[in-house]
């Protein structure tokens, strides 16, 4: 898989994903797992839902010849 997510990017999920599980505890609700999706996703660098649009946060240094 080809990387399509960009440090930014991937900062946001991890924050995203820690505030839904925070939240999840403090309400002692099982819907705070959800919070594991995008820290998955940051984690493997690859989003499924990119993927058919081939959009892409990922700015990969290009070789020079």
């Amino acid at each position: 898989m080809k990387c399509n997510i960009g440090k930014k990017d991937r900062i946001f999920r991890y924050l995203l994903g820690s505030v839904i599980i925070l939240l999840g505890i403090y309400y002692k609700s099982w819907w705070g797992a959800l919070g594991l999706l995008p820290i998955l996703v940051a984690t493997i660098r690859w989003c499924p839902a990119y993927a058919p649009f081939g959009f892409s946060t990922c700015h990969e240094e290009k070789e020079s010849a």
